[in-house]
């Protein structure tokens, strides 16, 4: 069923009393205790955000600290080796996410000497950044009254507003960016708590299914809980159509050491280090008579992405000593196993790699 026509909300949601409500419930209610709140660094902000894009807060928690620790700040962030980052970034998947991250810290440090755009327009021209991680920025590091609209913060918007158009249209979502805009607060000191509040109003009660409108501060004013069927909001028509991608990995060892390839820079795992991949078995089986071996099958990994489920069959054997294998296989590198946290490798090879027994001899 799709949500009714966009009209006008109530006058509270319409007017500024929507923006009092929330950020008097955020600082009573909201979320107070993530190591990246209560800060104006803009490099930390940034990195949370980035990190939350596709991530529950749960896993980045983890990955957000560490992350520190390697890259303090968005000098040491742009100096370091892409591998690096995409090592550390290992396991949280959508990996554009971290090679902009390392872009966008070059940027910043080689065309803005070092230091962040205060403004959430020149911050969404640095690579990606968006116009909603640019205005969160700017709101929570430079109080300046920016809009966000995440998915989150879409939904509490579009649910509040009655919103009923469908927001895969880029005409409809730029409607909503206006009305996003008009409901911003006037005072500029309340942008951090208001940016926060709608962010934790998104996470935590007006969920995507089964929402708490009884702990919502504006439940009283929202239009679709006035229609008796949030869950109808927001709207949204073009959805990607999963399909199922089958490749075979040639896994090969060495003592100690293992064969790997980099992905190319575009498409999926970018950038990363695999096993060298097939798109069929006959392929594989001829890549291995030409290096004389008969690897042998392991049980396959299933790996579900945004867009598609993955199944990936390894075949594996032991070779006496480090060949140079780039003659038949491409270019690549023998990586030892004990270096492997070095470089960036999908999580699913990781795991792999990491839960394995001693390889089987290669067999002629």
């Amino acid at each position: 069923m799709s949500a009714a026509p966009h009209r006008p909300a109530s006058r509270d949601v319409a007017g500024g009393d929507f923006a009092a409500r929330v950020v008097a419930w955020q600082r009573r209610h909201g979320r107070h205790g993530l190591p990246w709140q209560g800060q104006r660094d803009p490099y930390r902000v940034w990195l949370s955000e980035v990190m939350l894009q596709q991530t529950q807060v749960t896993t980045v928690l983890a990955y957000y600290a560490r992350f520190l620790q390697r890259f303090p700040d968005v000098a040491t962030l742009a100096a370091a080796p892409l591998d690096e980052v995409l090592a550390a970034w290992s396991g949280l998947g959508y990996y554009s996410r971290a090679r902009n991250l390392h872009r966008c810290a070059q940027t910043v440090v080689d065309h803005h000497g070092g230091r962040w755009p205060e403004d959430a327009e020149t911050l969404a021209g640095l690579p990606g950044i968006g116009r909603s991680t640019a205005a969160a920025i700017a709101a929570f590091c430079f109080g300046q009254r920016a809009a966000i609209l995440d998915g989150n913060v879409k939904r509490v918007l579009a649910r509040s507003l009655g919103f009923g158009d469908d927001l895969a249209s880029t005409r409809h979502e730029r409607a909503l960016w206006i009305r996003a805009c008009e409901l911003l607060p006037a005072d500029a000191a309340d942008m951090p708590a208001y940016t926060q509040g709608l962010m934790d109003l998104g996470a935590t009660v007006c969920l995507t299914r089964k929402p708490n409108c009884l702990l919502c501060p504006v439940q009283d004013a929202c239009v679709a809980r006035q229609e008796g069927r949030p869950e109808a909001y927001p709207v949204k028509s073009r959805k990607l159509k999963r399909t199922r991608r089958e490749n075979w990995w040639l896994w090969l060892e060495a003592p100690g050491a293992v064969w790997l390839q980099q992905r190319p820079p575009t498409g999926v795992w970018a950038g990363l280090w695999s096993l060298p991949m097939f798109d069929d078995e006959a392929a594989l089986d001829a890549a291995s008579r030409g290096l004389g071996i008969a690897p042998e099958p392991q049980p396959r990994v299933e790996h579900a992405l945004t867009h598609f489920d993955w199944t990936l069959h390894p075949r594996r054997a032991l070779l006496p000593g480090q060949l140079d294998l780039a003659s038949q296989l491409g270019a690549g590198r023998w990586v030892p196993l004990d270096a492997l946290h070095q470089l960036g490798i999908p999580a699913p090879l990781a795991r792999l790699l990491a839960a394995t027994s001693p390889a089987p001899s290669a067999r002629a």
